[in-house]
């Protein structure tokens, strides 16, 4: 079983910043490409940002400049800094990451996500 599990949302004015941790559990093999997802009201779920195993990042267009990706292998943990937050970063922040438990199987797992809110 593994368990992919957030941190870090929470209720924060515009220009605030906030960190999301994401940890993944259980019986791990190997950890690779971890994502950031989020999904505001009434929105698709789009991708924020990912990370592979060896910190290479990509964001997407409208967090450039104010998000960062960031891991810890041996933690198995990922991290998102948001700074200069705006009301249309609202949404549910969702870690997606791929998994294998043993050296010939991959699978990807989501986390249950949590709420980000950017209001005054």
């Amino acid at each position: 079983q593994v368990q992919l599990v957030e941190s870090g949302g929470g209720l924060v004015q515009p220009g605030g910043s906030l960190r999301l941790s994401c940890v993944v559990s259980g019986i791990i093999f190997r950890v690779s490409d971890m994502r950031w997802y989020r999904q505001a009201p009434g929105k698709q779920r789009e991708l924020v940002g990912s990370i592979t195993v060896r910190g290479i990042t990509n964001l997407t267009d409208s967090v450039k400049g104010r998000f960062t990706i960031s891991r810890d292998n041996a933690k198995n943990t990922m991290w998102l800094q948001m700074n200069s937050l705006k009301p249309e970063d609202t949404a549910i922040y969702y870690c997606h990451a791929d998994v294998s438990s043993d050296p010939s199987s991959w699978y990807d797992y989501w986390g249950q996500g949590t709420q980000v809110t950017i209001s005054s």
